[in-house]
Parts: C-alpha cells; structure tokens; sequence
C-alpha cells in the first residue's frame, strides 16, 4: 500500500531550502560588493600628489593636492578642479595623461 505524499513537504525541507538561499545570496552578492568597497577606500586613502586619477564623470588629471575630503586635480595647464575623493574610480599608470595627449 502506497502513501500519498504530504502537500507542501515538511517543515524542515523548507529551513534547508531557506538556508541554502541566504548563503547563496551572500556568496554572489554580498560577499563580491563588500570586497569591492574595501578595495575602493584603500585606493582613496593610497591617492597621494602626483597620482593620475580617473573620476566617476570621467575627468582625467594628475593630483595637486589632497585633503580629508576632496582632491585637487589638474585637467590642463592652469586648470584645477576640486573633487570629493570618493568620486574617483581608478588611480592610472604613471604616463597615461601623457600617452593620451600625444
């Protein structure tokens, strides 16, 4: 004599079910994001003067100056522009401005 099977299953396959989602939500997108953020603050507190830097806006300079908060960066000769620090995406190879001019 066969049973009929329970609708909706037990209670526990549900928890297990439950639990493999939260970690597989962790591992692909929380885990990845929070990775990312500490790499971005130890990039922004590693630009020092002299930096080739690429913003969100996609300005390109060389750093003149840094301060808590904002980075000056100069664009072109006698053409600095003030940015807060967590605008910047990238800190450049030495030489980029240069090869990009020519």
């Amino acid at each position: 004599m066969l049973l009929a099977a329970q609708p909706g299953g037990s209670p526990v396959s549900f928890w297990i079910m439950m639990g493999l989602f939260v970690v597989i939500f962790y591992f692909l997108i929380i885990r990845p994001q929070s990775k990312r953020q500490k790499e971005h603050k130890k990039m922004i507190e590693a630009i020092d003067k002299g930096d080739e830097v690429s913003t969100a806006g996609g300005v390109l300079g060389k750093v003149n100056k840094v301060t808590d908060n904002y980075i000056i960066i100069t664009i072109a000769d006698d053409v600095n522009i003030s940015v807060q620090k967590h605008a910047v995406n990238a800190v450049l190879p030495k030489g980029t401005l240069k090869s990009i001019k020519e």
